[in-house]
């Protein structure tokens, strides 16, 4: 027998047979800070989204997904892997609501449970941007391209863009200094 709370988190509107997980929603919002009931679904995160071209659900139907409780959905999307962590969903929101925090918190559960990400070598990606954000207190690009590659065995895909970007002086060698590394090192502490 569901108890109140837990009538209250099914969704009327989900699909009979679907896999729906009712603490999903507040999985999300002890992670984040966001809560996804939150979304009145009115689009203009996707409309606003740079990443959205590329992805296979769309911002707001991740939201809504989230709403319904399709974990496993959700977490098997390509599309919490392509989120760019712009904010511009959380600019755009009437309601407030950081979209890009709740496509974090999903990344983090899916990494938790051992969910693989769709997008080929994505989570390789994001493993080497947190671990020089982690070091230099920002992303250093070329650190972070040439782990990526060494891990990736992908040498050449991309070779001619890089220098160009060199030469056009977009890519330090020597990373910069951030004040504040220690404080940034004791957020990946805990």
């Amino acid at each position: 027998m569901l108890s109140y709370d837990e009538k209250q988190d099914v969704s009327p509107l989900a699909s009979p047979g679907s896999d729906i997980n009712s603490k999903f929603k507040r999985e999300i919002q002890e992670i984040c800070g966001e809560n996804v009931m939150s979304c009145y679904q009115c689009g203009e995160c996707t409309a606003g989204c740079p990443a959205a071209f590329g992805m296979d659900i769309s911002p707001n139907q991740v939201m809504r997904m989230a709403q319904l409780g399709m974990k496993d959905d959700v977490l098997a999307s390509k599309s919490i892997w392509l989120c760019a962590g712009c904010e511009t969903c959380a600019t755009r929101c009437p309601r407030g609501v950081a979209l890009s925090r709740v496509m974090d918190a999903c990344r983090q559960i899916a990494m938790k449970e051992g969910k693989a990400a769709k997008e080929s070598n994505v989570l390789t990606f994001h493993k080497e941007f947190l671990r020089q954000v982690q070091i230099h207190g920002r992303a250093h690009e070329v650190g972070l391209m040439a782990l990526y590659k060494t891990r990736t065995r992908d040498f050449f895909s991309d070779v001619l863009s890089g220098v160009q970007m060199f030469l056009k002086g977009k890519l330090g060698l020597i990373p910069s200094r951030v004040k504040g590394r220690a404080e940034v090192r004791k957020m990946f502490g805990k």
